[in-house]
Parts: structure tokens; sequence; C-alpha cells
């Protein structure tokens, strides 16, 4: 019998009815006979999931939020951008991808482009990558619109092992 982290923890999913107290934000409330009752937002709806340890924070030390589900990104392919200690990569740059980068990645031996993506997708780059991207465009061999927009909020902590925060803020994409 498989056994789910999820019920052991008897931790609920999201949409599941939860409690009698209704709270605001991005919380539902359904009326019943017996009360109102609250219901877990959806992944899409909310920046953190309980099951998120708590070192998953982005760059300001707060929750990570959710970068990108379509594609379904991150190391672990769950939409955001934290790197375990087993992400020799560190993908925990959460960037918006133009075509001209797309291309200078497949020419330096990674094709993103092979697995479905195109300029305007959000991705989890690894940080070695994005920084060879900005030093592409210091050097001249790329412009400065090739080079990924990243969002904060999204980009994971360890990208500080290898960028500033200065760095990151420089290159925010504008939302």
């Amino acid at each position: 019998m498989h056994l789910h982290l999820r019920h052991v923890l008897a931790i609920p999913r999201p949409g599941t009815i939860i409690g009698p107290k209704p709270t605001a934000g991005t919380m539902a409330t359904h009326h019943t006979p017996t009360g109102n009752y609250r219901v877990l937002p959806s992944l899409h709806s909310r920046p953190f999931d309980p099951l998120t340890p708590v070192a998953q924070l982005n760059i300001f030390s707060t929750p990570l939020l959710v970068h990108s589900l379509q594609p379904p990104t991150g190391y672990a392919r769950d939409g955001y951008c934290h790197a375990p200690a087993s992400d020799a990569g560190n993908h925990s740059v959460a960037a918006v991808l133009t075509r001209e980068f797309l291309e200078f990645s497949k020419s330096r031996g990674n094709d993103l482009m092979s697995i479905g993506l195109d300029g305007g997708c959000r991705w989890c780059l690894c940080v070695s990558r994005w920084k060879e991207a900005l030093a592409a465009y210091r050097s001249g061999e790329l412009s400065k619109e090739a080079v990924p927009r990243v969002v904060l909020g999204a980009t994971g902590r360890r990208a500080l092992e290898e960028c500033s925060v200065q760095e990151l803020v420089e290159w925010q994409v504008d939302e």
C-alpha cells in the first residue's frame, strides 16, 4: 500500500473544507446549514504550499511564489524555483525567457526549445546560465533585451549564492 506524505501528516488538500472560521484574503467561504466553512485555495491562488519547508524562501526571505505551472518548472517540476541541496545546477532564478536567450542557451549546449519552451515562457534557470547570459550581454555578445528578466518573488534564496539582490533587482520583470 502506497501512503502519501499528505495522509501521514493529515494535511488537507487544496479545496478541502477545513473549519468553521472564515478568513479574509484568498480563502473562499461556503455557507452551509451548520455554519460557514473556509476552503483552502488552490495552488494557483496561494504562494506557499503547506508541505513546502520554511527554508524555501525567496531572495527577500519571504515565502517563495509559484513561478509557472504551464509549463511546469523548477527542479521538482512543481512550479517553484527552489533548489534543494540535491540540485547541483541551482535552478533558482525565476526567469521570463526570450527567444534570443533560448538560441544563446542552445549554442551553449542546453537546448530548452527542444522541450517546447519559447520566448515569453517562465522557467526556473540555473543561476550559472543566467549569469552567463548577463556576462554575454556585458561583453556585447547578447543584446540587453535577450537577458531573461527575473520574477523576484519567485526567485529562490539559493540564487544569492551566486548573485546579489541588487543584480537580480536590476533585471526584474516589469509586472
